[in-house]
């Protein structure tokens, strides 16, 4: 053989021994199992620290969106917040709707009507009755919104404000392309309830215990009752625990349940 192709194969051979080591350690490894992390706009306070950490750990998550007042004074979907949604989307992001002014469901009419009461926005506060049209204008205003400030879509897929679903408000929602997106019952970080009841190292324990393959875990971006907010201690922990159990991320457009769903869209 001639030198120089002896050589060459000398070397193919020794880039081949070392490659493996040259890989990321998770990428060696198959996924254990896959959670699902979302998001619910909130009081925007965790904000910045939800986009490094994931943008840190390389995750894709769901964000399910709803204009509401933040703590630095104006809403979640003002334009001030363009560029963080448009970060957002550059990193891969999924994106459903929270109802735009953060719809609570109080009841069934037996005409598919459905009693709302908005959080936010001109009529909060106040007990009204929508057809399933309505419901699905409320849908629809998050993705005209978003569109605005990103030149993006969202998926088909909305969140209830306090998961409050119903037959009317599921059929509403299905007759315009939405699905709803729950979460597990151990994907329920705990960030509404009583800090001095639930403190966040109980919260933490709970979910690294009970989430399995496959589960939606939710939290919010922000949440303006709790003294011990949930984001800052848990968070990291939460994702590194994962991690460490060998779990993978994906956003929702990659769930079984929603895949066709966000395929059609």
């Amino acid at each position: 053989m001639h030198p120089r192709p002896a050589r060459a194969a000398a070397a193919l051979l020794l880039a081949a021994s070392i490659l493996p080591a040259l890989q990321p350690a998770h990428a060696a490894e198959a996924c254990r199992g896959t959670i699902y992390l979302t998001f619910d706009t909130g009081s925007q306070s965790q904000a910045a620290l939800i986009a490094d950490t994931l943008k840190r750990h390389h995750i894709q998550a769901t964000f399910f969106l709803a204009n509401e007042k933040t703590v630095r004074g104006d809403w979640s979907l003002d334009a001030s917040w363009a560029d963080y949604w448009k970060a957002r989307v550059a990193e891969g992001h999924a994106f459903g709707t929270h109802t735009f002014d953060h719809v609570y469901w109080r009841g069934d009419g037996k005409d598919g009507s459905i009693r709302v009461r908005p959080q936010f926005g001109a009529q909060a506060g106040k007990t009204m009755t929508w057809s399933a049209a309505q419901y699905c204008d409320e849908l629809r205003r998050v993705d005209t919104r978003f569109a605005e400030l990103t030149g993006h879509h969202i998926d088909p897929l909305f969140r209830a404000p306090g998961g409050h679903t119903s037959p009317n408000v599921l059929a509403a929602a299905n007759s315009c392309g939405y699905r709803h997106a729950g979460w597990a019952p151990a994907g329920f970080s705990g960030d509404e309830t009583s800090s001095d009841a639930y403190p966040n190292a109980v919260l933490l324990k709970r979910v690294l215990s009970g989430l399995k393959d496959g589960d939606i875990f939710m939290a919010h971006m922000g949440i303006w009752s709790r003294k011990d907010p949930w984001m800052p201690a848990n968070l990291e922990p939460l994702i590194a625990g994962l991690e460490q159990k060998g779990f993978c991320f994906a956003t929702l457009r990659e769930h079984p349940a929603y895949r066709a769903a966000a395929g059609r869209h």
